[in-house]
Order: C-alpha cells, then structure tokens, then sequence
C-alpha cells in the first residue's frame, strides 16, 4: 500500500529562488578572466551606458518605497527578498556584463508610482507590475502578482499611501502566473461577489493547463533559467532581465467573470472604460492588451517589454510566431495612435506621444527582424546554429536597450524561428539518426587520444579564452566520465566566465548554475510546487491531471495486459473509466456509477487536491470517510504501479 499514490501534479511555470553558499573551487577561478575584462570594456566602449533616459521613466512617479522589502511565507520563510540586492552600486565589476548590470540597477528601483493621476504602479514587489486604476468606487487591479503573500504587501503600500478602498475589479492580461497568482492576497478581507474578474477568452484552460504535461522537466529547466539556486551577488545571481527573480509562495486563480473575445472589444468598469486588442499566441496563449481612453494610456501587457523577449524558451514551451507577434505590435500602434503613455506588465513606462510610437516600431522591428533574417537564410541553406552566429541586430535595434538580450537572446529566438517553421532536424543525414550524447562522448575521448589529452586541449582551450570550445570538449569529457573532478571543475570554470560575460540575465543564470551543480552537486531541497499550487490544483478540469497521468505510464512495466480502473469524484459526480491497452493510458468519463468487476477509488475533489499536491498520503486515509475502495485493493495497487513518479532533479551536467 506504501507505493499506492497518485501522481498526477500541477507543475506551473515558476521556480524558488532560494540562497545557497559560493562553490567550493579556488578563489582565482571565481574571478573574471583577462578575457572576460576586455569582453566586458568592449561592452562599455559599444554602448551608451551613461544614458540616464531609462533611469529617468523608472523612477518619475515615485510615492513610496520600503527600505527594506522582504516579504515572507505563512512560516516565516523568505518568498522574495528585494534586499539581496544592494550590491547593485556604481559601476559593474568584471563578474557582470555591463549591459546586464545596468538593466539590474533599473529593476531593482522598487516602490509605488503614480504614472498619470489616478494610475498608479507597484514594481519590484515581485517579478511582474501590479498597475492599479482608480475607478469611482475602488481600485481595479490589473495583474495581481504571482502570490498571496507578494500581493498583499503591495496592496498594502496602496492603502497606506492612498487611503484603503476595495477592489472592484481585477484584470488579468494573460495566462502566465505572475499575472494572476496574487489575487488572493489582493482581494483578502473583502466580500468577492460583486468584483469583477476580466481575462482574455480561453484564459483558464491556458492557466490551468499550460505547462502541465510537460511541468516537470520544464521546472528542472526552469531552475537553471532563473537561477533558482544561485545566490544573489556580483558573481551569482543578478537579475532576470524580466525583473528581479521569481516569488514562490501561495498561488491562486478567480474563474473570470468576462472573458474578452474581439479586438475593439469595449467594456467600462467602474466608471473607467477600456477598449481592448487581443493578442493571444504572442507572448501567452491567452492575452490581451488596453487602451484607457481617459488617460490615453496603452497598457501593452507583456506584448512590449522593456527587453528582447523570447520567442523560444530556455525553460521549454512551444516556440512562438514572431511574425504574429510583430504584427500584433504594429496593430496597437496603429490602433491606439493617440496614446501618450504606455505601461506594461513589467518594467517602467514610457511618456509622450512620439516616444511611445518610437518604442513601439522598435519592437515591431525587433520581432519583424529576427523572423525574416532567419527565413531569409534557411531558405538559402543555413541550418539554425549557422543563422544563430551569422545574423546580429542592425544599428538601430543593437544601440537600443530596449531590444537588447536581456531576457531573450538574438540567438536562441533565430533557432526558435528555425525550430517553428523546419523543426529540429536541418536536413543534414549525418543528424537524422544522431548518437546518444554518452556513445558520442566516449568516442570523441577515444579520437583525442584519451582523456588526459582531450583535457590538456581544454585547458588551452581556456589558457586562449575559447569558453565555448573548451566547453565542448570538457563537457564530453563529463559525460564519459562523470566522476572526473578535474574536468568538472574546467568545465565550471568556462560556464562561470560565459556566465560573467553574458548579457541575458536567463543565460547567465544557466552557465552559472551549471557551473555549481558540477562542483556542489544537485539540491533537492525546497518548497514543494504542488502544494503552493493548491488552489489552481482545485480549479482545474480533471482531464488535465489525466492527460498528465497518461504521460507517467511505463509502457514496459504494462506489458500486453489489459487494466481497468475507476476514479471517481463524488462532490462533483464524475466518474471516470481508466484503461491501459498496447502500452498506453486512455480514459472516458462514464455514468455515475462503477461497473461491476471493475476496481475504483472513490473520494471528493478536495481530497484528491490533497493527495494530488501531496499534503498527505493516501495510505494514511485509507479509512476516511470521504475515501470509499471497491474491487480487490490488489488490483488497485498494481495499476498505480504502472505509473513512473518524475525525477524533479534529473541530471542535466552529466549523464
């Protein structure tokens, strides 16, 4: 009975950031090399860092700001820690691409902003903005932050500041939880019915769903991404491009009460009218962006950004179309042409009429670039990697910081393009078939004549500055013997000064925390996701969680025996019939009622959310009354049997 659970979890698109101590490796391979120093001077000399404008919009408004801001969970424990990051100062040391350092120094500026009167913004509670409308009769709230704990901090930096008024209604601009995980904390206290949610049409499937089937591995990747593990410092963890970090903390959901379907869709609430453009499949399945004629303020959502955005990933998602995404920008601009203010789901505003039509054709072209460059040279025979390392932005993106790699990068989006239009496979036969990355690395070790030798070219390698050289042999070097500590430790070595030199705050995370799992191992340690989750668990279709179970199903272990199970949710009178046949999970809801001979577990929603999100184990509740087993409980535990539980820190450095 020990091994009967169910394993059928919710894995959203966020990770903890959590400390950690500095790897165990000599101080001098800590520090920036030669080559990383003139890497970063020719950053200084390419770039007008000096250019206050950006500093300037990032703090016009300014009403208050915690002196320290560090917000905790039910237990005390740390969610998110603004400061962490005081080393933020003056110029950037070696250990930092300046460019990076100085988008860290911009959203580290933390506090409540009034944009217009009447419209107000709290940034840096969290990794998103929480805008705040003042309608007649309350605040309306447009994304609510990714927690419970982060939101209600910064709503109460609002009420302290501007005097507590309820929330009338919340907007939810897209489906990424950042956006709407806080609401909790946002309408905490006060009387839900009446208040108005607003999301985008197809909201909750996405926000429920997104990420699911693939949430395990797309959270391991996702810790690597953000750093997740990295502490906070000059040679560590700086910023995401995006924003700070990620809070981990209590995570909920409202079911909308409108949901957007049309562009040019008008709605007023609370005596303030917003017409809306829909732009779904561009940065989230599921989006819309406003217009406040009022203010004539363009709230962009996360359309904009003050970065390059992703169109591919680093975590793992479905690539997304750039062309649609360009597009969708031009079309705000066109549409809302009268707008002299823009505001967005993260980063500072932009004032002025012209400026806003400056920003925005910036990004239209940024998008518009990186998808025609990349079609432009596949369609002459370039494969993704060699566009990647051709193609650089032109001047008049390149010396704006606003379409800069912060967060995404020129070249993961050109092999993002690549990848939406050809997929993985470049034509070349020699990779139709390609060997597994341990065989590979065994016989490169062989060719180089041992792994003495390939080591002693790594390290010239790293004597002349080629990381991304040395990087490759070391890390066929690790694969074919990953209990070889030296070639670990040049390996980490050439991650760290990649790490060092590299503008995306995503990128630098991923080298730097590769560089410690080789030298510390993996930590396993943390909050579980799921039970932070356990409010979207309860608000999501029960054929999620079945499609996520069909995925967990060891084909081998099946066999060619036919299995039969009945999972039934009595609160909700569903019942659904389970089968396994040919090595695959297939299921069909059925009639009230549990046919004869078949097995079933029988139990309410909330119970299944809690065994879901592990906040206790079925063995342990076997007699309780909400819990009802027909069948031959044999049969039962050999079904659940069938099904793998996800290894969450799964090698990624090694075999």
């Amino acid at each position: 009975m020990n091994r009967l659970k169910i394993k059928t979890t919710l894995l959203a698109a966020v990770v903890l950031l959590s400390g950690c101590t500095d790897p165990s490796v000599p101080p001098s391979e800590l520090e920036a090399s030669d080559f990383t120093r003139t890497h970063q001077n020719m950053v200084k000399d390419t770039l007008p860092l000096d250019d206050p404008t950006d500093f300037d919009r990032a703090t016009k408004g300014l009403i208050a700001s915690d002196d320290s801001l560090i917000i905790n969970n039910a237990n005390g424990e740390p969610i998110w820690n603004m400061d962490q990051y005081r080393f933020l100062q003056g110029q950037a040391p070696y250990t930092v691409n300046p460019s990076l350092w100085r988008q860290a120094k911009l959203n580290a500026i933390h506090g409540l902003f009034e944009v217009a009167p009447g419209l107000y913004q709290l940034r840096g509670y969290d990794l998103a903005n929480m805008t705040v409308i003042k309608g007649e009769r309350g605040w309306i709230i447009v994304d609510p932050l990714t927690t419970a704990e982060t939101a209600a901090r910064a709503m109460k930096m609002l009420n302290q500041q501007l005097g507590k008024r309820p929330v009338t209604a919340v907007i939810f601009t897209h489906s990424h939880a950042d956006h709407f995980g806080g609401v909790d904390g946002v309408l905490a206290g006060q009387d839900r019915d009446g208040v108005e949610v607003i999301a985008p049409a197809g909201f909750m499937k996405e926000a429920t769903s997104e990420n699911l089937l693939a949430g395990p591995a797309m959270v391991r990747r996702a810790g690597y991404q953000y750093g997740k593990d990295l502490t906070a410092s000059a040679k560590g963890h700086v910023d995401l491009g995006l924003g700070k970090s990620l809070a981990m903390g209590s995570v909920g959901i409202e079911v909308p009460t409108r949901e957007v379907d049309d562009t040019g869709e008008v709605v007023e609430v609370d005596g303030v009218t917003l017409q809306f453009q829909m732009v779904s499949g561009s940065e989230a399945p599921a989006e819309f962006t406003f217009y406040l004629p009022q203010w004539k303020a363009f709230c962009g959502a996360e359309l904009v950004s003050q970065t390059m955005h992703n169109i591919y990933t680093l975590r793992g998602a479905k690539v997304r179309d750039a062309l649609q995404w360009s597009r969708y920008i031009d079309e705000a601009r066109l549409r809302f042409a009268d707008a002299e203010l823009y505001f967005g789901s993260h980063h500072w505003p932009v004032w002025g009429q012209q400026s806003v039509q400056e920003f925005l054709i910036k990004q239209r072209d940024l998008y518009k670039f990186i998808h025609d460059q990349t079609l432009r040279f596949a369609n002459q025979g370039y494969s993704a990697d060699e566009i990647a390392e051709r193609v650089h932005l032109p001047d008049g993106l390149k010396q704006t910081f606003s379409a800069r790699g912060y967060y995404g990068t020129l070249k993961h989006n050109i092999r993002g393009v690549y990848q939406y239009y050809y997929g993985w496979y470049d034509a070349n036969p020699a990779h139709l078939d390609p060997l597994p990355r341990s065989t590979v690395a065994r016989r490169y070790v062989e060719l180089a004549g041992g792994a003495q030798a390939m080591r002693e070219k790594a390290q010239v390698a790293l004597d002349l500055g080629e990381y991304r050289w040395a990087a490759e042999l070391l890390n066929h070097l690790v694969f074919f013997d990953a209990s070889d500590q030296r070639s670990r430790q040049m390996l980490a070595q050439a991650y760290r000064q990649m790490g060092y030199q590299a503008e995306s705050g995503p990128w630098r995370d991923v080298y730097l925390s590769g560089a410690q799992e080789l030298i510390e191992g993996v930590k396993r340690d943390g909050p579980s996701l799921e039970k932070n989750m356990a409010e979207v668990l309860a608000k999501t279709p029960m054929v999620h969680f079945l499609d996520v179970w069909a995925t967990r199903l060891d084909y081998e272990a099946a066999g060619n025996k036919h299995y039969q199970f009945v999972l039934g949710l009595t609160d909700k009178n569903q019942y659904y019939l389970l089968e396994v046949t040919n090595g695959v999970m297939t299921y069909r809801q059925i009639p009230d009622s549990v046919p004869d001979g078949v097995p079933a577990l029988v139990l309410t929603h909330s119970l299944f959310i809690d065994i879901a999100t592990r906040r206790i184990e079925l063995r342990s509740i076997l007699g309780h009354d909400e819990l009802e087993v027909s069948g031959d409980v044999v049969d039962i535990v050999s079904f659940f049997r069938l099904f793998d539980s996800p290894e969450p820190g799964f090698a990624i450095i090694e075999p």
